[in-house]
């Protein structure tokens, strides 16, 4: 990843943390001395609505402030997403754009969905880890351990180390515990073809 950017836009349902996921990526990898942003784009917010998030990370300072359209990284929180053309899950991909998706299907069965025959697809249940971590269907940080095993922009540790930190300032331990866990789950079980 040396002297590049790597864009990620992230799909998913107002409510199930694409915000919070974006937004924490990006601040996650300061402490490895790169470059983060991220932020949220959605329609009138409500809960279920679909929205994107788009995180930037880069060796540089970042001066771009927009959307991504041509994502290196597409990471997708709900599977249902996968079946609505309007959610725009493929707009501005090609054969390079690697794929994290929320889903119990396989990597093949997803590309077959999607019809992108040479892209990289990884897969994990991250609703199942969350609802079996910490007890809520709230994939957004076991798709960020995902998204690490995909695009390995830090340590795991590093990852969790930040997670520590940036949770444990607004939620109790035993949430911050159950996320670490689902973060550690995610990246030790997502699967690639």
């Amino acid at each position: 990843m040396a002297g590049q950017m790597v864009e990620i836009r992230w799909h998913a349902r107002g409510g199930q943390g694409a915000k919070t996921a974006a937004m924490f990526v990006a601040q996650a990898v300061l402490v490895k001395g790169k470059y983060g942003q991220g932020f949220p784009e959605y329609g009138p917010e409500r809960r279920g609505a679909p929205m994107r998030g788009f995180t930037r990370i880069a060796d540089a300072p970042i001066r771009r402030h927009c959307g991504i359209e041509n994502p290196g990284l597409v990471v997708v929180l709900d599977p249902t997403l996968l079946d609505s053309p309007a959610a725009g899950v493929t707009a501005g991909t090609d054969e390079n754009t690697v794929f994290v998706i929320n889903t119990s299907l396989s990597p093949a069965d997803i590309k077959k969905k999607l019809g992108v025959a040479g892209a990289k697809v990884y897969t994990v249940d991250a609703t199942q880890i969350a609802l079996d971590s910490f007890g809520k269907p709230i994939p957004n940080m076991p798709m960020t351990g995902a998204l690490l095993k995909a695009q390995p922009f830090m340590e795991l540790s590093e990852l969790t180390d930040a997670m520590k930190v940036k949770f444990s300032q607004k939620f109790s331990q035993a949430v911050v515990d159950g996320n670490l866990r689902a973060v550690e789950k995610a990246y030790n079980e997502v699967v690639s073809e």
